[in-house]
């Protein structure tokens, strides 16, 4: 049974606005009836077990997966029927699981990547994202692919940022990485959205970090909500979180 601890983000408010929405592969659905929000300013944590659907939600809000059943809107327009790069454009960035970075360009030029305007709003947002990320600025000249993976991800998430996104999408930004850049790199989302506004969903591992940043939470297994809410409260009930199979090894 699903159980549901606080509200939704104010109605009216929602960047993105997921509604009974169920998507997979192969006409087999691995998300269920899924109902979702993220407001302005709000980060937003998608937590859950392996296999659980997190990737497959994001996927389908940045319109890489197409709906099978329900609703999905970010920033006010339907995501069924647009193409991902017009999706992008409205404002929306999305950093993958795998990162997916060019291996073989400097860190300048994969932050040209993810640039949109004129030249001076280019060099505004870019500025915006080191500001954020300040230890790339010594790395800009480095090939990307001569990073460590914490720096890596710290590009990945820079690039996406460059972008001014009005809705920010992260994909396991710890994988892979030790704990202590973990606990250096996840604050950065919480900033992202103080800073600039922007609503941001995140997908984590380490649910108790995940829990100190964020400010509402939904737990998928199997595809459905088991637990949704604030942070805080979720936090707090540990009993809830363990009946939602994440277990005691995810803390």
């Amino acid at each position: 049974m699903t159980a549901t601890i606080d509200t939704t983000a104010p109605t009216g408010t929602a960047l993105i606005d997921v509604r009974d929405m169920s998507s997979g592969y192969d006409e087999a659905p691995v998300v269920r009836h899924l109902d979702l929000t993220v407001g302005p300013g709000e980060v937003v944590a998608l937590l859950g077990p392996n296999g659980a659907g997190k990737t497959t939600t994001l996927l389908t809000i940045s319109g890489l997966l197409k709906t099978m059943a329900g609703t999905v809107e970010v920033l006010g327009e339907p995501v069924v029927g647009d193409k991902p790069a017009s999706i992008a454009r409205r404002g929306l960035a999305h950093v993958p699981e795998d990162r997916s970075l060019f291996f073989d360009l400097t860190v300048e030029e994969n932050l040209r990547l993810g640039q949109r305007g004129g030249r001076a709003a280019r060099r505004v947002s870019q500025e915006r994202a080191l500001d954020l990320l300040p230890a790339l600025r010594p790395l800009l000249k480095r090939t990307a692919g001569l990073l460590s993976g914490g720096e890596q991800q710290m590009l990945a998430m820079a690039r996406a940022l460059a972008s001014d996104p009005k809705v920010l999408m992260v994909d396991e930004m710890s994988l892979g990485l030790a704990p202590v850049i973990v606990e250096r790199l996840l604050p950065v989302i919480r900033d992202v959205a103080d800073s600039t506004g922007a609503g941001v969903l995140f997908v984590e591992q380490h649910v108790h970090l995940a829990l100190e940043i964020a400010d509402r939470a939904y737990v998928l297994s199997h595809g459905t909500v088991q637990v949704s809410g604030s942070a805080k409260e979720l936090a707090a009930r540990r009993d809830i979180l363990e009946v939602s199979y994440l277990g005691d090894e995810a803390f």
